[in-house]
């Protein structure tokens, strides 16, 4: 995971490896948990799941998305199985990205200001060796 260039953190990729964004919407002011994985091959990321409290824009709904049902004060749609390169968020104003990967959270939030980009990629071991140096 990445901001400006500068590596916030590098975890192995390996295959099924999870990992979850949790956000608050910026338009429904409610929370979105989205749980991923590394995919079969390592190259790229799946999204398999996302947990949220209101309807609104940019959030999955339609029965081509996955397997939707509610559960409590939530929304689960299930089974998306959406495949990525790579990912690209931005903090916001009161939106609270946080990232957990491999036990460790990373309150997004709290260290890059409103409008920062973050990356989260699949990369090969050997670019890493750039930040050694």
């Amino acid at each position: 995971m990445e901001a400006s260039g500068v590596i916030i953190t590098a975890v192995p990729a390996k295959a099924d490896l999870p990992f979850d964004i949790k956000f608050i919407h910026s338009v429904q002011k409610t929370p979105v948990e989205e749980y991923l994985v590394v995919g079969k091959a390592a190259e790229d990321i799946v999204l398999q799941s996302t947990r949220y409290r209101s309807f609104g824009v940019g959030l999955p709904f339609m029965e081509s998305d996955g397997n939707f049902r509610p559960e409590g004060d939530y929304f689960i749609m299930d089974n998306m199985d959406r495949h990525f390169p790579n990912l690209s968020l931005r903090t916001g104003i009161g939106t609270k990205l946080t990232v957990t990967i491999d036990g460790s959270e990373y309150r997004l939030y709290e260290s890059y200001a409103p409008g920062s980009r973050i990356d989260i990629y699949i990369a090969p071991h050997y670019r890493m060796f750039k930040y050694l140096w």
